[in-house]
Protein backbone atom coordinates (compact mmCIF):
# COMPACT_ATOMS: atom_id res chain seq x y z
CA UNK A 1 0.00 0.00 0.00
CA UNK A 2 1.25 3.70 -1.29
CA UNK A 3 1.47 6.66 0.60
CA UNK A 4 0.19 9.99 -0.07
CA UNK A 5 2.96 11.42 -1.92
CA UNK A 6 1.69 11.07 -5.28
CA UNK A 7 -0.91 13.62 -6.20
CA UNK A 8 -3.48 11.59 -8.25
CA UNK A 9 -7.03 12.45 -6.17
CA UNK A 10 -8.23 15.62 -5.72
CA UNK A 11 -11.40 16.32 -2.75
CA UNK A 12 -13.66 19.01 -4.62
CA UNK A 13 -14.80 22.12 -2.80
CA UNK A 14 -18.09 23.09 -3.28
CA UNK A 15 -19.80 26.34 -2.20
CA UNK A 16 -23.22 25.60 -2.05
CA UNK A 17 -24.42 29.16 -0.59
CA UNK A 18 -26.09 29.98 -3.93
CA UNK A 19 -28.41 27.08 -3.03
CA UNK A 20 -28.60 28.21 1.02
CA UNK A 21 -29.45 32.09 0.20
CA UNK A 22 -33.02 32.41 -1.13
CA UNK A 23 -31.81 35.87 -2.60
CA UNK A 24 -29.37 33.76 -4.77
CA UNK A 25 -30.81 31.10 -5.47
CA UNK A 26 -32.06 30.42 -9.26
CA UNK A 27 -32.04 27.34 -11.55
CA UNK A 28 -29.23 27.85 -12.99
CA UNK A 29 -27.04 28.22 -9.74
CA UNK A 30 -28.61 25.45 -8.28
CA UNK A 31 -28.07 23.18 -11.48
CA UNK A 32 -24.10 24.15 -11.27
CA UNK A 33 -24.17 22.92 -7.42
CA UNK A 34 -25.90 19.66 -8.18
CA UNK A 35 -23.59 18.98 -10.90
CA UNK A 36 -20.67 19.88 -8.98
CA UNK A 37 -21.79 17.48 -5.93
CA UNK A 38 -22.84 14.61 -8.50
CA UNK A 39 -19.24 14.38 -10.07
CA UNK A 40 -17.83 14.26 -6.45
CA UNK A 41 -19.88 11.65 -4.87
CA UNK A 42 -19.66 9.40 -8.35
CA UNK A 43 -15.68 9.88 -7.22
CA UNK A 44 -14.15 10.01 -4.39
CA UNK A 45 -16.74 10.03 -2.78
CA UNK A 46 -15.86 12.98 -0.37
CA UNK A 47 -15.90 16.52 -0.70
CA UNK A 48 -15.78 20.00 1.01
CA UNK A 49 -18.62 22.15 1.19
CA UNK A 50 -18.20 26.11 2.24
CA UNK A 51 -21.08 28.97 2.03
CA UNK A 52 -22.70 26.71 4.86
CA UNK A 53 -23.53 29.65 7.28
CA UNK A 54 -22.79 28.09 10.24
CA UNK A 55 -21.15 30.96 12.36
CA UNK A 56 -17.07 30.54 13.05
CA UNK A 57 -17.79 31.72 16.61
CA UNK A 58 -19.60 28.54 17.14
CA UNK A 59 -17.56 26.61 15.70
CA UNK A 60 -14.68 28.32 17.76
CA UNK A 61 -16.71 27.82 21.09
CA UNK A 62 -17.19 24.08 20.41
CA UNK A 63 -13.52 23.56 20.32
CA UNK A 64 -12.91 25.42 23.05
CA UNK A 65 -15.71 23.54 25.08
CA UNK A 66 -14.35 19.93 23.47
CA UNK A 67 -10.52 20.56 24.85
CA UNK A 68 -11.91 21.70 28.36
CA UNK A 69 -14.01 18.54 28.66
CA UNK A 70 -11.03 16.37 27.23
CA UNK A 71 -8.86 17.82 29.87
CA UNK A 72 -10.99 16.79 32.49
CA UNK A 73 -9.45 14.30 35.10
CA UNK A 74 -9.87 10.60 33.58
CA UNK A 75 -12.20 9.72 36.61
CA UNK A 76 -14.75 12.18 35.63
CA UNK A 77 -15.10 11.16 32.13
CA UNK A 78 -15.59 7.08 33.42
CA UNK A 79 -18.70 8.42 35.03
CA UNK A 80 -19.82 9.07 31.51
CA UNK A 81 -18.88 6.07 29.92
CA UNK A 82 -20.70 5.24 26.89
CA UNK A 83 -21.39 1.28 28.48
CA UNK A 84 -23.42 2.86 31.13
CA UNK A 85 -25.46 4.08 28.41
CA UNK A 86 -28.36 2.06 26.46
CA UNK A 87 -28.05 4.08 23.25
CA UNK A 88 -24.30 4.23 23.16
CA UNK A 89 -23.65 7.94 24.40
CA UNK A 90 -21.35 9.21 26.02
CA UNK A 91 -17.42 9.15 26.63
CA UNK A 92 -15.09 6.58 25.22
CA UNK A 93 -11.40 6.09 25.89
CA UNK A 94 -8.54 5.38 23.92
CA UNK A 95 -8.66 2.28 21.97
CA UNK A 96 -12.15 0.88 22.45
CA UNK A 97 -13.16 1.24 18.84
CA UNK A 98 -11.35 -0.82 15.95
CA UNK A 99 -12.25 -0.14 12.38
CA UNK A 100 -9.18 -2.74 11.22
CA UNK A 101 -8.16 -6.10 13.20
CA UNK A 102 -5.36 -5.56 15.15
CA UNK A 103 -5.23 -1.81 14.95
CA UNK A 104 -7.44 -0.05 18.21
CA UNK A 105 -8.31 3.51 17.27
CA UNK A 106 -5.93 5.62 19.10
CA UNK A 107 -8.34 8.54 19.71
CA UNK A 108 -10.76 9.69 22.72
CA UNK A 109 -14.60 10.27 21.87
CA UNK A 110 -17.89 11.29 23.17
CA UNK A 111 -20.78 10.48 21.50
CA UNK A 112 -24.33 12.58 21.83
CA UNK A 113 -27.77 12.63 19.23
CA UNK A 114 -30.89 14.11 19.30
CA UNK A 115 -32.60 14.18 23.26
CA UNK A 116 -34.84 11.20 23.09
CA UNK A 117 -35.29 10.73 27.42
CA UNK A 118 -37.90 8.09 26.71
CA UNK A 119 -36.64 6.01 24.10
CA UNK A 120 -35.27 2.49 24.39
CA UNK A 121 -34.26 1.12 20.68
CA UNK A 122 -30.92 1.20 19.57
CA UNK A 123 -28.97 4.35 19.19
CA UNK A 124 -32.09 6.65 20.76
CA UNK A 125 -32.16 7.77 24.33
CA UNK A 126 -30.88 10.54 26.47
CA UNK A 127 -27.19 12.11 26.16
CA UNK A 128 -25.09 11.64 29.42
CA UNK A 129 -23.51 15.26 30.37
CA UNK A 130 -21.09 16.53 32.60
CA UNK A 131 -21.85 17.77 36.14
CA UNK A 132 -21.85 21.13 36.66
CA UNK A 133 -19.09 20.97 39.53
CA UNK A 134 -16.47 19.73 36.33
CA UNK A 135 -16.85 23.29 35.20
CA UNK A 136 -17.61 22.72 31.64
CA UNK A 137 -20.76 24.46 32.46
CA UNK A 138 -21.27 25.41 28.60
CA UNK A 139 -20.26 22.22 27.19
CA UNK A 140 -23.76 20.89 26.64
CA UNK A 141 -25.54 24.16 25.74
CA UNK A 142 -22.57 25.14 22.87
CA UNK A 143 -22.84 21.01 21.91
CA UNK A 144 -26.66 21.31 21.23
CA UNK A 145 -26.92 24.29 19.40
CA UNK A 146 -23.96 23.25 16.90
CA UNK A 147 -25.99 19.49 16.74
CA UNK A 148 -28.75 21.38 15.69
CA UNK A 149 -26.93 23.82 13.24
CA UNK A 150 -25.33 20.75 11.55
CA UNK A 151 -28.31 18.49 11.61
CA UNK A 152 -30.12 21.45 9.47
CA UNK A 153 -27.16 21.51 7.14
CA UNK A 154 -27.19 17.40 6.70
CA UNK A 155 -30.95 18.13 5.63
CA UNK A 156 -30.17 20.15 2.85
CA UNK A 157 -27.24 18.18 1.50
CA UNK A 158 -29.56 15.30 1.50
CA UNK A 159 -31.74 17.76 -0.53
CA UNK A 160 -29.55 18.29 -3.26
CA UNK A 161 -28.20 14.90 -3.49
CA UNK A 162 -31.64 14.34 -4.14
CA UNK A 163 -31.86 17.05 -7.08
CA UNK A 164 -28.35 15.14 -8.23
CA UNK A 165 -29.85 12.22 -8.36
CA UNK A 166 -32.99 13.20 -10.75
CA UNK A 167 -35.36 12.92 -7.29
CA UNK A 168 -37.66 15.25 -5.85
CA UNK A 169 -35.57 17.57 -3.77
CA UNK A 170 -37.57 16.52 -0.19
CA UNK A 171 -36.76 12.82 -1.48
CA UNK A 172 -34.62 12.29 1.81
CA UNK A 173 -36.41 14.64 4.11
CA UNK A 174 -38.31 11.56 5.46
CA UNK A 175 -35.10 9.75 6.18
CA UNK A 176 -33.97 12.59 8.86
CA UNK A 177 -35.29 11.59 12.61
CA UNK A 178 -35.93 15.25 12.99
CA UNK A 179 -6.03 17.86 8.42
CA UNK A 180 -5.04 14.52 9.01
CA UNK A 181 -7.56 12.76 7.03
CA UNK A 182 -6.81 10.87 4.43
CA UNK A 183 -8.40 9.28 1.54
CA UNK A 184 -8.09 5.56 -0.07
CA UNK A 185 -7.39 5.38 -3.82
CA UNK A 186 -8.53 2.24 -5.56
CA UNK A 187 -7.38 2.11 -8.52
CA UNK A 188 -3.62 3.11 -7.22
CA UNK A 189 -3.64 1.49 -3.60
CA UNK A 190 -2.43 4.71 -1.95
CA UNK A 191 -3.94 7.07 0.99
CA UNK A 192 -3.88 10.80 -0.01
CA UNK A 193 -3.80 13.44 2.42
CA UNK A 194 -7.41 15.67 2.46
CA UNK A 195 -6.08 19.61 2.89
CA UNK A 196 -8.42 21.50 4.52
CA UNK A 197 -9.74 24.03 3.90
CA UNK A 198 -10.90 27.20 6.00
CA UNK A 199 -14.58 26.98 7.12
CA UNK A 200 -15.06 24.06 4.58
CA UNK A 201 -16.70 21.16 6.49
CA UNK A 202 -15.81 17.79 5.35
CA UNK A 203 -18.52 15.26 3.54
CA UNK A 204 -18.13 11.41 2.79
CA UNK A 205 -20.65 9.24 1.10
CA UNK A 206 -21.13 7.24 3.72
CA UNK A 207 -22.18 2.95 3.11
CA UNK A 208 -25.70 3.23 3.51
CA UNK A 209 -25.60 5.66 0.30
CA UNK A 210 -23.18 3.73 -1.51
CA UNK A 211 -26.01 0.43 -1.06
CA UNK A 212 -28.91 3.34 -1.54
CA UNK A 213 -27.66 4.59 -5.02
CA UNK A 214 -26.50 0.87 -6.32
CA UNK A 215 -22.87 2.25 -5.79
CA UNK A 216 -23.63 4.92 -8.22
CA UNK A 217 -22.00 7.01 -5.09
CA UNK A 218 -19.16 6.06 -3.22
CA UNK A 219 -18.39 5.43 -0.01
CA UNK A 220 -14.80 5.82 0.00
CA UNK A 221 -12.47 3.87 2.59
CA UNK A 222 -11.24 7.11 4.77
CA UNK A 223 -8.60 6.83 7.87
CA UNK A 224 -7.02 9.21 10.25
CA UNK A 225 -3.82 9.47 11.35
CA UNK A 226 -1.66 10.36 14.50
CA UNK A 227 -0.38 13.63 14.21
CA UNK A 228 3.57 14.01 14.62
CA UNK A 229 3.44 16.99 16.85
CA UNK A 230 2.47 17.70 20.43
CA UNK A 231 -0.71 19.59 19.63
CA UNK A 232 -4.22 17.97 20.18
CA UNK A 233 -6.53 17.29 17.09
CA UNK A 234 -10.58 17.73 17.44
CA UNK A 235 -13.03 16.32 15.09
CA UNK A 236 -16.91 16.71 15.22
CA UNK A 237 -18.34 14.45 13.36
CA UNK A 238 -21.50 14.27 12.32
CA UNK A 239 -23.75 10.88 11.17
CA UNK A 240 -26.94 11.28 9.69
CA UNK A 241 -28.23 7.70 10.45
CA UNK A 242 -32.39 8.72 9.81
CA UNK A 243 -35.26 6.77 11.02
CA UNK A 244 -34.82 3.13 12.65
CA UNK A 245 -37.46 1.77 10.56
CA UNK A 246 -36.33 3.09 7.12
CA UNK A 247 -35.89 0.63 4.42
CA UNK A 248 -32.88 0.85 2.85
CA UNK A 249 -33.43 -0.53 -0.98
CA UNK A 250 -32.16 0.88 -4.68
CA UNK A 251 -33.59 4.09 -5.56
CA UNK A 252 -35.61 3.46 -9.21
CA UNK A 253 -33.44 6.69 -10.90
CA UNK A 254 -30.36 4.42 -9.86
CA UNK A 255 -30.99 1.33 -11.65
CA UNK A 256 -29.98 1.63 -15.69
CA UNK A 257 -32.03 -0.68 -17.96
CA UNK A 258 -31.61 -4.44 -17.56
CA UNK A 259 -29.38 -3.46 -14.18
CA UNK A 260 -30.30 -5.24 -11.08
CA UNK A 261 -30.12 -4.12 -7.49
CA UNK A 262 -26.73 -5.39 -6.00
CA UNK A 263 -27.71 -4.94 -2.70
CA UNK A 264 -31.24 -6.59 -0.81
CA UNK A 265 -33.37 -4.29 0.96
CA UNK A 266 -32.26 -3.51 4.67
CA UNK A 267 -33.58 -1.57 7.79
CA UNK A 268 -31.18 1.24 8.31
CA UNK A 269 -31.01 -0.22 12.17
CA UNK A 270 -30.31 -3.12 10.94
CA UNK A 271 -27.23 -1.87 8.88
CA UNK A 272 -26.28 0.20 11.91
CA UNK A 273 -26.06 -2.58 13.76
CA UNK A 274 -23.77 -4.58 11.54
CA UNK A 275 -21.77 -1.41 11.38
CA UNK A 276 -21.55 -0.68 15.15
CA UNK A 277 -21.19 -4.51 15.71
CA UNK A 278 -17.26 -4.51 13.30
CA UNK A 279 -16.21 -1.46 15.05
CA UNK A 280 -16.82 -2.39 18.85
Amino acid sequence: MGDASSPTIEIPVIDISGYLDPSRRSATQTQEIVRSLRSACQSPGFFQITGHNIPVALRQSLLEEIGQFFNLPPERKQALHRGKSHCLRGWESVGEQSLEAGFADQKEGFMVGLEMPGATRFLQGPNQWPEPEDGVSKFRGTFMQYFEQVRLLSRDVFRLMALSLELEETYFDSFDDSGGLEVFHKPSGTWHAVRPIQDAFVVNIGDMMERWTNEKYTSTLHRVITPVSNRYRYSVAFFNEGLLDQVIECIPSCLNFGEKAKFEPIRAEDHLKQRYGSSY
